[in-house]
């Protein structure tokens, strides 16, 4: 899930597909008309959830991040679209090409840049646990 907040100050989450090469950088496709992007424009703060739904209630591992978005242009361009391609091939099939996401394609590429990272902790984890779940912050560095 993708957090986003209008120039107003109200939140916005939407899920999107995402790809990344190393837990900091995530990359998506995404229509520069679409909510979440309009308030990268004017916002580029951004909260990042990951989790995976399919599992029992009480199943999931979950990660929870903050950071800055951009949608990416120029040399960038070429370097996240080699990154979202490879990872959309991989799990879904699907390749990416510059034309798809640059001129007058309908859709764009954005990446957000990760500062800081919680994990879930369950509150019946034997070493962590504290009877309810919580988030704890984690250093990747």
């Amino acid at each position: 899930m993708l957090g986003t907040v209008f120039e107003t100050g109200e939140p916005w989450v939407t899920p999107v597909w995402f790809a990344f090469r190393d837990h900091v950088r995530f990359h998506w496709v995404s229509s520069p008309t679409a909510k979440h992007s309009l308030n990268l424009a004017a916002r580029p703060q951004v909260a990042i959830s990951i989790f995976d739904s399919s599992v029992p209630v009480g199943g999931a591992q979950a990660v929870s991040m903050k950071g800055m978005a951009e949608e990416l242009t120029g040399e960038e361009l070429q370097r996240g679209i080699d990154v979202f391609d490879r990872a959309s091939r991989s799990d879904n099939g699907r390749g990416w090409e510059l034309d798809e996401i640059r001129g007058e394609s309908l859709l764009r590429l954005y990446r957000a840049t990760v500062s800081e990272h919680w994990v879930l902790i369950k509150g019946r984890d034997p070493e962590r646990g504290s009877g309810v779940d919580r988030s704890e912050q984690v250093s990747l560095g």
